[in-house]
């Protein structure tokens, strides 16, 4: 009776919204101003799935992030972020274009938005929102590079 049910359920769940094709974020993309060197990795989408992770080091510091762009339950797309391996954070799909997307969680202390958008071979990155009232942003421009490139030592960043 159970696997009939849980087939049941699949064939009543709400058909999901129509993914966007994120392919242009797919790559190795490498930030290395402001002192600090900061990689993107993103997996190319593989049935609605894209999983991503960024490590950015800065003043002999490290820090790290995973996340991933899938559908939800509801058939929204959503961003999920796990900095430092924190509880994920789910940011919904606010708008997108053909080389652009914004997600939003007005719910969620700082960030409330996280912006891509590809120019070329750059992909710049945007978190923004409110933090303790108080307006703020943080942007990066990655480089696309070859998996595993790192910062020229002169940055300061290794």
């Amino acid at each position: 009776m159970l696997p009939l049910m849980a087939t049941l359920s699949l064939l009543v769940a709400p058909p999901p919204a129509e993914v966007p094709d994120l392919s242009w974020m797919a790559g190795h993309w490498l930030d290395c101003s402001g002192g600090r060197e900061a990689s993107e990795v993103w997996s190319g989408p593989r049935d609605g799935l894209m999983v991503g992770h960024t490590l950015t080091s800065r003043n002999g510091r490290s820090g790290f992030e995973f996340s991933h762009i899938r559908p939800q339950a509801d058939g929204t797309l959503a961003y999920v972020a796990q900095p430092s391996g924190a509880p994920p954070t789910v940011f919904r799909l606010l708008r997108h274009d053909a080389q652009g997307i914004v997600f939003s969680n007005p719910e969620n202390d700082f960030p409330h938005r996280i912006i891509y958008q590809r120019r070329g071979d750059q992909l710049l990155a945007r978190i923004e929102g409110a933090d303790d009232d108080e307006n703020r942003s943080m942007e990066w421009t990655f480089n696309k590079t070859e998996l595993n490139s790192r910062c020229p030592r002169s940055t300061g960043a290794r």
